[in-house]
């Protein structure tokens, strides 16, 4: 099967434009005769949902939490990126296209990237107008923040809790179509079957989370918008019950998989404690806006520090290394997520770690706190030399752009980030890598759209921060609206579609009969036990960095682990009533086939590219390196009954306004 991209002919800024123009379109008195299902509701699911709703479909929405304000989403903190140059520094559609697919590392499809910047800017204003909170400067404009990757200033944002806000919101948005009754909404309710007629996408198998109960739904389309995989390794950012189930199911059913090694490790995360825990947590990457990250500059130091006979308080600046700084000059602690991951890595690795374990570095305030009271001492007419003073001025601002993610660092670590570095190390966060779609969002299913973190499309081989709920709400207020009511033109005439057709039946038996092997496996493990062993292999051979030998070993590991699984877990209680053990060995049986297929595709892509670092492809400096010439293309997954007979298929990246040059933050 070729892949056909289906992008728009003509220059790339219109694009968009023309292709709006010329597409079909549904009147408003057909648009109230098909159906649409949405399956997971954070930022793009909702806004999707919202939106669909508002043009006049009937919509389904699916969420696994018990409302659609606990989509994952609700975790985003540092901002959200938009092309308005409100800052008058030079930023502008293109300059945040182009830093899109450079901070990618030129994996990105062009055509993608420049329609998310240019629709940017109307996400902003649709957020003000619900009444998002956004920060505002004294004047009450808008206010910007800088964050890695960029030379400019373009990040929105609500203090440090961005994400929720814009999910309150879409959820906002959501309520209003809910209360009309277009949107029918499932809570407590996980998809795990897509239903195919006649070759195109008809439908799911739901279970009910509350009573085991399973259900057929039918619709015209559906739209996956689940979010990403990062939990394949046990440990990462994302909430303990985000999954790759709907997306790996839609797989399963013909929906290409691309780039699944594309994951990216967020450098700045609260340290591993122990094996206690059962998630991360991030702490935003709007935090290297104004913390300084550095490291002992003498071994003897840094143990002592590890043996608690010195404190990070008590080295001089002179006696601090502040690596990014010293390595990466033009963008210093703001170069991007995969470049300050690695230099961490090669700190802790080199013997300069801070914490117990040897795998923390400093995130340091003290500079921030200094320069900000200095200046609002001076600004009030205050002597800008009493160091208490500059310090309690100080604290006050940074407490009004990060407060609240000082105040969970404390909780979580018992030390006050005022007057003590945060400790921080990278963890695993986003994953860039998802389903493979074309230009509309709809994948190699007819009538299969994925949006959002779901999907491959924007971001390369690494995520600039503050791109992803950007993305969401592009996907779901500005494009999707638009490109399924091209697919649906077709069917205004179609009709209710049965769930009695053959095709739900055979579907639903697969669901159950899983379902029912699992319950009668007298397995001798938990669930966890298996999560657990994934991840060390995961974090160990498939995780920042990643070799041949290493690869190699992890597919054979993780095959035999599944089988393992099968024969072994024991999940208690029974079908038909809450059980969440149950829902977790649905997911991680998903997560034992993906972490197979992301090992394979991180063993055939021979480069290094953003989050992608292979060990035998870097430059002298230790960074990616890439190789075009062989490499310059997304690889599309095809499932063939077992991830080890997965067939590759590769969509050509033909970079016509961006010229290929090995990326360097120097």
């Amino acid at each position: 099967m070729a892949l056909d991209s289906k992008i728009p002919n003509g220059p790339i800024a219109d694009k968009w434009t023309n292709y709006k123009d010329h597409i079909n379109l549904v009147n408003p008195a057909n648009k109230r005769n098909l159906d649409i299902i949405v399956v997971g509701t954070g930022l793009a699911g909702g806004s999707a949902a919202a939106t669909l709703a508002e043009l006049g479909y009937n919509v389904k929405a699916f969420c696994f939490q018990d409302s659609p304000r606990r989509a994952h989403s609700i975790a985003a903190q540092g901002g959200i990126n938009a092309a308005k140059n409100y800052k008058g520094d030079g930023d502008s559609i293109y300059r945040l296209f182009y830093d899109t697919v450079k901070g990618g590392d030129y994996r990105a499809r062009e055509a993608n990237v420049y329609r998310l910047a240019e629709v940017s800017g109307n996400i902003i204003d649709q957020c003000v107008a619900q009444g998002v909170p956004l920060a505002r400067e004294y004047g009450g404009l808008l206010d910007n923040r800088s964050f890695g990757g960029t030379l400019v200033s373009r990040t929105f944002y609500a203090q440090g809790q961005t994400g929720q806000q814009l999910l309150l919101g879409a959820y906002s948005a959501m309520n209003r179509q809910i209360g009309r009754g277009k949107i029918k909404m499932y809570n407590r309710h996980e998809m795990l079957d897509i239903v195919i007629v006649n070759g195109k996408a008809r439908g799911i198998i739901a279970r009910n989370l509350i009573t085991g109960e399973i259900e057929r739904h039918s619709a015209h389309a559906v739209v996956v918008g689940s979010g990403g995989y990062g939990n394949v390794f046990f440990l990462s950012t994302n909430a303990m019950g985000s999954n790759a189930t709907a997306a790996w199911k839609i797989h399963k059913k013909g929906a290409f998989f691309a780039n699944p090694c594309y994951t990216q490790i967020h450098p700045t995360c609260i340290p591993v404690s122990g094996d206690h825990q059962s998630k991360l947590t991030l702490m935003s990457e709007s935090l290297r806006n104004d913390g300084r990250i550095w490291v002992p500059k003498k071994l003897e130091d840094a143990q002592a520090i590890r043996e608690g006979k010195k404190k990070a308080t008590d080295l001089s600046e002179d006696e601090r290394d502040y690596f990014l700084e010293r390595r990466y000059p033009a963008f210093g602690n703001l170069v991007p997520r995969d470049v300050a991951s690695r230099a961490a890595k090669e700190r802790c690795d080199a013997g300069f770690g801070v914490n117990k374990t040897g795998e923390a570095v400093y995130l340091d305030f003290a500079a921030a706190i200094k320069r900000y009271g200095t200046e609002d001492a001076y600004v009030k007419g205050l002597d800008d030399k009493d160091a208490a003073l500059v310090t309690k001025l100080g604290a006050a601002i940074v407490k009004s752009k990060y407060g609240n993610l000082f105040q969970m660092y404390y909780k979580i670590v018992d030390e006050d980030p005022y007057t003590t570095p945060m400790m921080i190390y990278p963890a695993v966060h986003y994953t860039m890598g998802g389903t493979w779609v074309d230009y509309n969002l709809m994948t190699t299913i007819p009538g299969c759209f994925s949006i959002g973190e779901s999907n491959f499309s924007d971001h390369g081989a690494n995520r600039l921060g503050a791109s992803a709920l950007m993305q969401g709400l592009a996907d779901g207020y500005f494009v999707l609206p638009y490109t399924i009511g091209d697919y649906l033109a077709p069917d205004i005439k179609m009709g209710p579609i049965s769930t009695d057709l053959p095709e739900f039946v055979e579907a639903e038996k697969a669901v159950v009969d899983q379902i029912n092997n699992f319950i009668n496996n007298n397995g001798k493990h938990s669930v966890d036990y298996f999560h657990k062993k994934l991840g060390k292999i995961m974090w160990n051979k498939v995780g920042m960095a990643r070799n041949a030998k290493g690869l190699t070993e992890a597919i054979e590991e993780i095959a035999a682990l599944r089988e393992e699984f099968y024969k072994d877990v024991k999940v208690p209680g029974n079908a038909n009533e809450f059980n969440q053990e149950l829902e977790k060995a649905t997911r991680v049986a998903d997560f034992l086939e993906l972490g197979e297929l992301f090992a394979k595709d991180a063993l055939h892509r021979n480069e290094s590219c953003g989050g992608h670092f292979r060990e035998e492809y870097q430059t002298e400096e230790g960074e990616a390196l890439r190789d075009d010439e062989n490499f310059a293309y997304v690889a599309a997954w095809e499932y063939k009954g077992k991830p080890s007979d997965a067939v590759l298929h590769k969509e050509p990246l033909n970079y016509e306004n961006i010229k290929l040059v090995q990326r360097s933050y120097k």
